[in-house]
């Protein structure tokens, strides 16, 4: 969908762009420059750099987040920075945050009349493709990711986990659309994210652990260590296991950002040697590469939801069941 887009932007290029390839192909041959040919030509490419630079393709353009938002019918403006100010945060929304909104749109969209029909229907089986497609993938995430990894009290955090899934599976997949942003590409919002799994993660582990329990593990002794020596290495150690619970939201923050930012600059590359070329008889195969791409990113997309759900549960668990 992507290479379909900026596919068409070649057909829509300025005819003087178009009439210079045809020349450049099947034109007669030019004559001999003049002198004052010769001086036009001498300042001829300082402009010719900066209309190249004018009509480069701008990766990040695509990628990060602005205060507009381009749509096939013009582009909407979103207010100046600072305009929405709430006890001294800007609170203006960007375009990531409307893709945002709207990835928790479909999250509820999808996940309240499945759970509405649900428990009307108590244990009975599920009526509908739809329902029987979000209750295996609901079951799944419950019975494959959080429950094995969480243990017994981990009915407590599958809520949680599979609304963090599928609030970053529409994220993601809403970039791969025309005209999309995939707002996870934004090291603020999948810090946000790991924020979030972190606080859980933490508050779990000194509810279930108690303020004694939650200490040990930062400070641990081990057990039938000389007493001295069990807290001297407690002290030393603690360092290195409280910036321990701070790299593991870092680690899922990055890896998201980084996944969903490599797979688009990947996708631009690919059709801008389209422009590069400045010929329609190579754009099969940039296309063809660009697709191909593009079927990747979505396995990407649910791959990396999943990946981000796994490790919540998985540090979640290692929380409720530190020693």
């Amino acid at each position: 969908m992507i290479a379909a887009v900026l596919l068409s932007l070649l057909f829509l290029a300025p005819p003087q762009m178009q009439g210079a390839d045809a020349r450049g192909a099947t034109g007669p041959v030019q004559p001999a420059p003049t002198a004052v040919d010769a001086g036009h030509a001498a300042v001829a490419p300082e402009h010719a750099s900066a209309e190249g630079h004018g009509e480069g393709i701008d990766y990040m353009h695509h990628i990060l987040d602005s205060r507009e938002w381009e749509h096939p019918f013009g582009a909407l403006h979103f207010p100046e920075a600072g305009s929405w100010m709430v006890a001294g945060i800007d609170m203006t929304p960007t375009k990531h945050v409307m893709f945002l909104a709207l990835a928790g749109l479909l999250v509820l969209a999808l996940l309240l009349p499945s759970a509405m029909a649900a428990g009307r229907r108590g244990g009975d089986p599920a009526k509908g493709r739809r329902h029987n497609a979000v209750e295996a993938l609901v079951l799944f995430i419950r019975d494959q990711v959080v429950m094995p990894n969480v243990g017994h009290n981990g009915g407590k955090y599958a809520p949680f986990v599979i609304t963090l899934f599928f609030f970053i599976l529409f994220a993601n997949l809403l970039g791969l659309l025309p005209w999309g942003s995939t707002a996870t590409a934004n090291i603020s919002v999948t810090a946000a994210l790991a924020l979030l799994a972190f606080l859980v993660t933490e508050i779990g582990g000194m509810r279930a652990l108690g303020a004694k329990g939650y200490m040990g593990t930062i400070f641990y002794r081990p057990p039938g260590m000389n007493p001295a020596a069990a807290w001297g290495m407690a002290l030393a150690l603690a360092p290195i296991e409280f910036f321990g619970k701070l790299v593991k939201p870092a680690a899922l923050a990055i890896r998201l950002m980084a996944n969903m930012t490599a797979g688009h600059i990947v996708l631009l590359a690919l059709i801008s040697l389209i422009f590069v070329f400045g010929s329609y008889f190579i754009a099969a195969a940039p296309v063809l590469m660009a697709v191909a791409i593009t079927f990747l990113e979505i396995f990407v997309s649910f791959l990396q939801a999943y990946i981000f759900a796994l490790l919540t549960s998985v540090f979640i668990g290692l929380m409720q069941h530190a020693h």
